[in-house]
């Protein structure tokens, strides 16, 4: 159901591509992401972030921990932390630009 909901919302433009080369060698993974950086506007002006993070499905990017590095929009950040949202079918990472 998550994929499905991500699929649309990719398709109409308010996800960001984002790719992750696992530091364990495994082969590199794309998947659009929801993407927040400081001083961006959510919830239509209701409410303002303060941090990078960037949301995605529980089946995407499996094995992403702390300390791996990702790119969004050809900008690379690093993950500090990853946490289940909700019923557990999306994750949340916070994220810090390198």
């Amino acid at each position: 159901m998550m994929e499905t909901i991500y699929t649309a919302a990719h398709r109409a433009g308010l996800l960001q591509v984002c790719t992750w080369q696992p530091a364990d060698g495994l082969p590199g993974q794309t998947h659009p992401v929801g993407f927040s950086c400081p001083d961006a506007t959510l919830l239509d002006g209701l409410a303002s972030s303060t941090e990078y993070a960037m949301t995605f499905p529980a089946s995407a990017f499996m094995g992403l921990a702390p300390r791996e590095s990702v790119q969004i929009a050809g900008v690379t950040y690093l993950v500090r932390e990853v946490v289940a949202v909700g019923d557990g079918s999306e994750r949340r990472a916070r994220l810090s630009k390198v």
